[in-house]
């Protein structure tokens, strides 16, 4: 079953995980050509995700670090397949956010 959803309306959806808890924001979503269309590939989270979405990331990694990033989190890569779309307003995390990989640098 193929589902078409208007990644605009995705972007700064909050995003909950399995216990309900909003873990950050759609910040950037990663697409790859597959025949004549785009499938979502993955999913960014949180400060690290707006500053790709921006086109900013080595400015806005310095940025981020120099103002504190580490004190309001860098964010997370979510593969297509562990988020829950079915109410596309409320985006659920399927696994448990120590699953996901973080963005930026440790």
């Amino acid at each position: 079953m193929v589902r078409e959803i208007h990644a605009e309306l995705l972007l700064g959806r909050q995003v909950f995980d399995p216990d309900g808890d909003a873990i950050g924001r759609i910040e950037e979503i990663l697409a790859e050509p597959q025949g004549s269309v785009l499938a979502v590939s993955e999913y960014h989270l949180g400060s690290y995700g707006l500053m790709e979405r921006l086109s900013a990331s080595l400015f806005g990694r310095a940025l981020l670090e120099f103002l504190g990033a580490d004190e309001f989190g860098r964010g997370y890569r979510i593969p297509w397949h562990r988020l829950d779309l079915t109410d596309p307003e409320k985006p659920r995390l399927l696994c448990k956010v120590d699953q996901l990989e973080k963005l930026g640098r440790d």
